[in-house]
């Protein structure tokens, strides 16, 4: 379905601005932007994907990854095509790498949406798969039904929003489980099509509009592992976002037009982990190696284990109701209590 797009202005001879991701494309006559699914038309900004759904599921929160919010609950997902980056070892690229006559997909409108969201049992509903932002005036009218609804709602992001199009959304956006896919430009241009400072900046805003954060970064060889790299990344996040914003660095699988790499050794993942605590991150994690320790959640005090994790689940869960340590007491910054999601 097509819809009038929001956040553009009209230019002279027909053309328009985009103002809703950070490529702000200057878009003529009968041409589309850099996602492939934004036209204009006769001097109009439309979006070619409202409704169109290519990816539905219902997905534990730990899968996104969210590891401080609403742990152990269920997640509507959903996902549509097109994106605003082309990364080269996009694990989702059937659909946000392909057009729109490609891809196979069925049509949910908002109210629907947030009506299987209920009936599956569903804590939140999450935009995820491919990128949301590409998705804004779906998301955006999803959005304010799910928050009359009672249900969270989570932006899964490459973070290169526009501040206009992320205000706009924050009055019904609850989380934002952003990537910061390497701490260097080249890395950006050469791999995604993008820029490293507009991720930051969205990211930074999201915190103070007062969005959950939190940060991932899959770590891939010979790219971005360099020590020196993940030192700067953790502590941008430390003094930006926050000593309690949860990092994660997850491992990568050779995938789509960089199976030439190997997967990430799990000793590079312990280094980055120890490389940010050092930095003063307090909840780090190890993403993608099931089973390991780094994937739960321990006091940053004392070192008590709070929440144990298995294959995208809680398996053991000791903070308080009061979001405390059982141990030493220490506020731990997770939203949504364990006992309210299984009451």
């Amino acid at each position: 379905m097509i819809k009038e797009a929001m956040l553009y202005d009209k230019l002279d001879d027909g053309k328009v601005l985009c103002h809703v991701c950070n490529h702000r494309c200057t878009i003529v006559p009968g041409k589309k932007g850099f996602c492939k699914v934004r036209e204009n038309r006769d001097g109009t900004l439309y979006t070619l994907i409202y409704g169109t759904v290519s990816s539905e599921s219902v997905d534990p929160i730990e899968k996104k990854p969210l590891f401080h919010f609403y742990p152990g609950s269920l997640s509507y997902s959903l996902g549509t095509i097109g994106c605003n980056f082309r990364c080269k070892h996009c694990q989702n690229w059937t659909i946000s790498q392909v057009g729109l006559d490609q891809a196979h997909s069925i049509e949910i409108m908002p109210e629907e949406a947030v009506a299987r969201a209920l009936e599956s049992g569903s804590k939140s509903i999450a935009w995820t798969y491919n990128e949301p932002t590409v998705w804004y005036e779906y998301t955006y009218d999803c959005a304010k039904l799910a928050k009359e609804a009672g249900l969270a709602t989570i932006y899964v992001t490459n973070g290169y929003i526009t501040p206009e199009a992320l205000r706009e959304i924050s009055p019904y956006l609850d989380a934002f489980r952003v990537d910061i896919k390497a701490f260097n430009e080249e890395f950006y241009k050469e791999v995604c099509s993008a820029k490293l400072a507009p991720v930051l900046e969205s990211a930074k805003l999201a915190k103070e509009l007062g969005m959950h954060i939190e940060v991932i970064n899959l770590v891939i060889p010979t790219r971005n592992d360099s020590a020196d790299e993940i030192r700067q990344l953790s502590k941008w996040v430390h003094d930006n976002l926050g000593a309690d914003t949860p990092l994660h660095f997850t491992r990568f699988q050779p995938h789509y037009k960089m199976q030439d790499l190997p997967a990430t050794p799990v000793k590079t993942l312990e280094m980055a982990y120890d490389i940010a605590k050092e930095e003063g991150m307090q909840y780090v994690y190890v993403g993608n190696v099931f089973g390991h320790d780094y994937e739960s959640t321990y006091c940053h005090n004392c070192g008590n284990l709070l929440i144990k994790r298995g294959l995208f689940d809680v398996g053991e869960y000791n903070v308080m109701q009061d979001g405390t340590c059982p141990e030493c007491g220490e506020a731990i910054p997770i939203i949504g209590n364990y006992a309210d999601v299984h009451d």
